[in-house]
């Protein structure tokens, strides 16, 4: 059975019979009725009850929801939405993407200002800050016209501090900023098993939360408007970390005469293991697939946001500085286009 985690000192808010807690650190529980349904499948010896649909009905103040952004992840996240039973609008500058959710079914507008004006909340999926800024501050803006109390769900990995900056100018207007950035993939965007770091007001997030959970997994909310910007940035920086650490591990392993595979069972069962040595590595890595749709720009990215933000706050993080130096220097092995995990290259080519 999930396992609700509640915010350190806060009160958990009300909690459904599948154990989901609105507005908290949650997981999406989807169709589950009771913990004899969610036992082992294969310890029942009664027949599985038939599984019903997992589209409900939308609430009653969030029914139709905007997407900004239909790449990898924006179009997984519409899908995700849409199959909750949310009327979902979609835009994209780009005409291909238009064309692939308009054939996946999503009502595709021809620019912003149609979302701003007929949804009650726009999520966000776009690819740095400078963007971000563009669409929500812009003449095409939420400002120039939108519906009243709309609500912004920002999932991008952006610069906290735009993210704050933005959602003081957008406050005035009555218009709330939700910062959630994901983890997952486009196969998590698509299956709606995203986990989210969440950053913004208890009432906004609250209401936020049926949209979230379309979309989500895990969601933790962390804080005030940009901490959900500022744990992705943390949580990218380790992931860009142990991708080295864990390549140099495996280098001197292998080169010892152990097989990275039994190396990395016996790392995952002992305190140096992480998502790259669980995850990363058998699924992308050893297997030589490097397919996880997340390239090596979009991570160079992210390492310089959070390098900028160890600046902005004047400290010395010299490993932090070493992190960031191999992944600007690796061009010529892991180009921009590569896959992200493309960077264990620089010891296992």
């Amino acid at each position: 059975m999930h396992r609700v985690v509640p915010l350190p000192g806060r009160k958990s808010a009300h909690r459904n019979p599948a154990g989901c807690v609105a507005g908290k650190a949650t997981q999406n529980t989807g169709q589950c009725r009771s913990a004899q349904r969610r036992s082992d499948p294969l310890s029942r010896s009664q027949k599985a009850p038939r599984p019903r649909s997992r589209r409900r009905r939308e609430t009653p103040d969030m029914r139709t929801i905007g997407v900004i952004g239909l790449g990898n992840m924006g179009r997984g996240m519409a899908l995700s939405l849409h199959r909750r039973g949310f009327a979902v609008m979609g835009y994209d500058p780009a005409p291909a993407a238009r064309e692939a959710s308009a054939a996946d079914g999503i009502a595709v507008a021809e620019g912003p200002r149609a979302l701003w004006r007929d949804c009650e909340a726009v999520v966000l999926s776009l690819p740095n800050p400078d963007v971000v800024e563009a669409v929500l501050l812009g003449a095409d803006g939420p400002l120039h016209g939108a519906k009243a109390g709309l609500l912004v769900i920002d999932t991008s990995t952006s610069d906290p501090e735009v993210t704050r900056r933005i959602a003081a100018e957008l406050a005035p207007a009555g218009i709330d900023l939700v910062d959630a950035p994901v983890s997952g993939g486009p196969k998590g965007a698509h299956a709606a098993t995203l986990t989210m770091v969440i950053g913004g007001s208890d009432a906004a997030v609250a209401r936020a939360e049926p949209v979230l959970a379309a979309m989500s997994a895990t969601r933790v909310h962390v804080g005030g408007v940009g901490a959900g910007h500022v744990t992705k940035l943390a949580n990218n920086l380790l992931c860009a970390a142990h991708l080295i650490t864990a390549a140099e591990a495996v280098r001197m392993a292998r080169d010892a005469g152990v097989d990275p595979e039994r190396l990395l069972a016996g790392i995952n069962a002992g305190s140096g293991r992480s998502g790259v040595t669980q995850v990363n590595f058998p699924t992308w890595v050893l297997n030589g697939a490097f397919d996880s749709g997340f390239t090596m720009k979009l991570m160079r990215k992210d390492v310089r946001l959070a390098e900028a933000l160890i600046g902005s706050l004047d400290l010395d993080l010299p490993l932090s500085a070493q992190v960031g130096r191999l992944w600007r220097d690796s061009a010529g092995t892991a180009p921009d286009d590569a896959d992200f995990n493309a960077i264990v290259k620089l010891q296992l080519a």
